[in-house]
């Protein structure tokens, strides 16, 4: 139950309501409220009859932060595709710039917040698959659940604008209390799959055998090339299923979904590119893979050849080395370990290096991540060449897959993670999504074995066929 005090909410409403009208556009208004600790995935399933199409989530490996939205307050796209980030943050500092917030302030993740993301590549982004999402897209949610290091927190968002009356607001105000106590319990039962069927492997094989050779013989030093795997079940996949298998087999993840209309973004990624609280800024370097053991020391022996493979440890540093020079141009100090540790998954482990720097509170984790994205372990290096020939390259619509996806909230925090480990829900349909490093070592076999590897997660929390 909230801990409100309507005398507040309404006259922030009505201050709100004045502003739209002596300034002739339409203003933020936002309300926080500490509210009990419910399950966020109940709170989001709640929000299936009135708002599917309008919902997302976020949890991230620590739990330290967990939010679910709900309905769309505003959405927030850039038009431009050569200056996106900018933008995106533009639009956004222009509308909380006049918001009037009440209620419990200076929480990160609470209050007024931007959820989305970007699609992978500005200059493909035209497809079918994707028509929903576009290039970027952002929005603030009506309501948002946000359980920040233990504590639950009730954020209410509602444009006003010149010509609305407070009466109009009222009923949808009333409608938190339903959505905290009338959280939906799912249906029993497990997705039925039909069909599952990867989308030209051979092809795709082809494909990494061309790279290797141009590897050898030009300038190019690697290319993250990706395929898909296309799951087809009897009845129309629900998100929130999906989030609860990805929430208990992926604990050192980012869970994450990002509703559209009829479609749904859904993942559970290992990787993030950045977050920033206050003065402080996080990086992961995330590159080198194997797979998990059938026992420990079938793991451990497997853990302890990735520590000391060549190829995976000069796929390593190349991230490491553009992630450094990112973070080194915003940050005083930037603090990063030598070598790369293990972090391990339950289908997959990484070599992983993290990355700590600090910054001065005003800079912008947008115009970090125009930095970063995409990084050597989604793209490829030279970083702008390995773009143009996955463009040209690549059979499938990246989208949003290996983009950026996260929040940003009114006080300059926020958090992105890299979409990878995803899929695609459309109805009764599912895209999936997996990519590897082509270097001058590598095999076509091996990485598409990588590859395999990589589907796991979410052919897992699908319920698709799977060979532990």
């Amino acid at each position: 139950m909230a801990i409100s005090h309507e005398s507040e909410l309404i006259e922030g409403l009505q201050k709100a309501l004045s502003e739209a009208k002596r300034k002739q556009h339409k203003v933020l208004f936002s309300e926080v409220v500490e509210v009990d600790i419910i399950n966020p995935l109940s709170f989001y399933r709640a929000g299936r009859e009135n708002y599917l199409g309008e919902r997302f989530f976020w949890q991230d490996p620590a739990k330290e932060l967990i939010i679910a939205g709900l309905g769309k307050a505003e959405t927030i796209q850039a038009e431009a595709r050569g200056s996106r980030f900018r933008d995106v943050e533009h639009n956004w500092l222009a509308l909380i710039g006049d918001a009037v917030k009440t209620g419990i302030l200076q929480k990160a993740g609470t209050g007024p917040l931007l959820f989305g993301g970007f699609s992978f590549d500005h200059k493909k982004s035209d497809s079918i698959l994707w028509d929903q999402f576009g290039d970027n897209l952002f929005y603030i949610p009506t309501f948002m659940l946000s359980i920040v290091n233990g504590q639950g927190f009730l954020t209410t968002n509602l444009i006003c604008s010149p010509e609305d009356h407070i009466q109009l607001f009222m009923k949808k105000i009333n409608e938190r209390d339903t959505l905290l106590n009338g959280a939906a319990s799912l249906e029993p039962g497990k997705q039925v799959l039909l069909e599952q069927r990867e989308i030209s492997p051979d092809q795709w094989k082809d494909t990494v055998a061309t790279t290797i050779n141009e590897i050898k013989e030009t300038d190019l030093e690697k290319l993250v090339l990706a395929r898909e795997m296309r799951l087809v079940f009897k009845d129309p996949v629900y998100s929130e299923r999906v989030l609860e298998n990805l929430s208990r087999e992926q604990k050192a993840s980012f869970i994450f979904s990002l509703e559209v209309g009829s479609d749904c973004f859904i993942g559970a990624s290992p990787e993030r590119l950045i977050k920033k609280t206050g003065g402080e800024m996080f990086s992961t370097c995330l590159a080198g893979s194997i797979a998990r053991g059938k026992d420990k020391q079938d793991d451990d022996m497997l853990g302890h050849m990735l520590l000391h493979d060549q190829k995976n440890l000069i796929e390593h540093k190349y991230v490491v080395s553009m992630i450094e020079q990112a973070i080194k141009s915003v940050c005083h100090s930037v603090d990063i370990p030598k070598n790369p540790i293990l972090m391990k998954n339950r289908h997959i482990q990484h070599l992983y290096t993290p990355v700590k720097g600090i910054c001065d509170e005003f800079v912008s984790i947008f115009d970090v991540m125009d930095k970063l994205h995409p990084t050597p372990a989604l793209g490829g290096l030279p970083k702008e060449k390995a773009v143009i020939r996955i463009r040209e390259l690549e059979q499938l619509e990246r989208g949003f897959y290996a983009g950026p996806i996260g929040w940003a909230d009114s006080y300059g925090n926020g958090e992105f993670a890299v979409a990878i480990r995803s899929a695609l829900l459309q109805g009764k349909e599912a895209s999936l999504f997996a990519g590897c490093g082509i270097v001058e070592s590598s095999t076509p076999e091996s990485e598409y074995i990588e590859t395999s590897i990589k589907f796991k997660p979410m052919l897992s929390a699908l319920g698709g066929m799977l060979h532990e």
